[in-house]
């Protein structure tokens, strides 16, 4: 072969080639071919519809763009791809971390641009919800304003008698029980009436000793002076002694009269009120400090209630108490909070409360279970309903309305927690509008952009919440 054939061919290789790296080129950045009589409009994201370009483009993971024809728009509801303005671009894995240009993190992962139309002025994890989704959901708002923030405390306890009111009959020398005029327990009796007869060989000796004294004492009545002082002192003492005992006025007045001694002697009852225990048997010693019957004024009655450690700050002396007993359903009794005990039960966490209750018609009868509310007290506050607020694990959050469909999260600190209001002590301010119905739904909907961005891929747009799509 000739010098210059071989040049030639050599040229037409070098030519060949040339040719064949365009057409790989051209090939691979062009994307896949249209079909034969079919216009591409645009291309768009394979992972996420509303990224959009107008050339063939891959996705962060080497993907081609899908084409999208022309016969396919009104389908997808387009008319024409949109330019987004990027809003600035924040880090993967820390959305607080913004940049105004594109940049990398420290594991060299590029920073996430972050479009107008996903966060309106900047506010980082608000979320979009279309008004026929609103509809749907059925989201609810409510405004944070001072409002009187109280709480009602609620606890159980148990119906006992009046520690003031128990009496306890006992005697202060030995004798024999001969006869019972109160003989059954839970039977009602008045001060003053008999309870039983006694025999009491001391208190005979005692009687007589008395009626001696006293009729030495008249007999001696022009004997000189230090006689009749002694004598007068000697009937002092008896008759002392007689009522150390026990004996009534009007036993020592009879025995006075009658001037002889009474063999039995009648005791009674110091109060009225119920028999709760009797002891005395017919025939039975009774030793002195034995006690015989114990008597109770129920007119009046305690509730000794158990509340809780942490509502122990809203109780207080003076506090007006509801009442409700399992044995009169639909009734009330109404009560006050007279005293707060100072110690608390290591094993229930509980303190006991005393609270005072009239009983006129004797309905409360001791160890009734009762329940018991004390109204707590309420103070001023800037307060949002109870409903609006989102127990997150370490953060406690609220969703704040901000107008056009757009929900942003906030997290709060509260103070008092009422029955229906709680305090707001930071992170919101008067006049704003919270969601109180459905905002764990749409909670859960901002968590879900927040888990797709911190990967690195942006969150799809809510198109569908903008059509009222679940």
């Amino acid at each position: 072969m000739s010098r210059s054939a071989l040049l030639l061919a050599l040229a037409a290789l070098i030519l060949g080639l040339a040719s064949g790296y365009r057409l790989a080129d051209f090939r691979e950045n062009s994307g896949p071919p249209a079909p034969a009589g079919k216009n591409i409009l645009y291309y768009r994201h394979p992972m996420n519809p509303s990224v959009t370009s107008k050339a063939p483009a891959k996705d962060e993971m080497g993907m081609d763009y899908v084409p999208v024809y022309e016969e396919q728009a009104p389908e997808t509801g387009r008319e024409s791809p949109q330019p987004r303005r990027i809003l600035h671009y924040r880090n993967p894995m820390n959305p607080a971390d913004t940049s105004p240009v594109p940049k990398k993190d420290a594991m060299g992962m590029d920073y996430v641009p972050v479009y107008a139309d996903e966060e309106p002025s900047g506010e980082a994890g608000a979320v979009f919800i279309g008004p026929e989704k609103i509809q749907k959901l059925g989201v609810r708002t409510e405004t944070a304003e001072e409002r009187n923030v109280g709480r009602t405390v609620r606890a159980v306890g148990l119906v006992e008698a009046d520690e003031r009111r128990l009496h306890t009959v006992t005697l202060k020398f030995d004798g024999y029980i001969e006869k019972l005029y109160v003989n059954a327990t839970g039977q009602a009796v008045k001060k003053g009436q008999p309870l039983f007869e006694l025999y009491s060989p001391d208190l005979v000796s005692a009687q007589n000793d008395y009626l001696i004294a006293r009729n030495s004492r008249s007999a001696l009545q022009h004997a000189a002076p230090h006689t009749q002082t002694e004598m007068e002192s000697l009937v002092r003492s008896s008759l002392e002694r007689l009522r150390y005992w026990g004996v009534s006025e009007a036993e020592i007045r009879q025995l006075e009269r009658q001037g002889t001694v009474r063999r039995n002697l009648v005791i009674r009852s110091p109060a009225s009120g119920t028999v709760m225990e009797k002891m005395a048997v017919e025939g039975m010693r009774a030793m002195a400090g034995e006690a015989l019957f114990k008597i109770a004024d129920l007119s009046s009655v305690w509730v000794i209630a158990e509340v809780f450690e942490q509502d122990l700050g809203l109780v207080s002396s003076g506090q007006a108490v509801r009442i409700t007993l399992d044995a009169y359903p639909g009734q009330t009794f109404e009560g006050k909070a007279a005293f707060v005990y100072p110690a608390l039960n290591p094993e229930t966490r509980t303190a006991r409360v005393r609270i005072e209750l009239s009983n006129p018609h004797g309905q409360l009868k001791p160890m009734m279970y009762a329940h018991v509310e004390i109204g707590g007290r309420s103070r001023r506050a800037l307060a949002v309903p109870r409903s609006s607020v989102i127990e997150s694990g370490k953060r406690t959050l609220v969703l704040v309305e901000r107008g056009e469909g757009r929900f942003e999260p906030r997290s709060v600190e509260l103070g008092t927690r009422g029955d229906d209001w709680v305090e707001v002590l930071s992170g919101l301010s008067g006049g704003e509008a919270v969601v109180v119905s459905a905002n764990f739904l749409i909670d859960a909907e901002s968590n879900l952009r927040g888990a797709l961005e911190s990967f690195g891929a942006r969150a799809p747009a809510d198109h569908s919440m903008d059509h009222g799509g679940m």
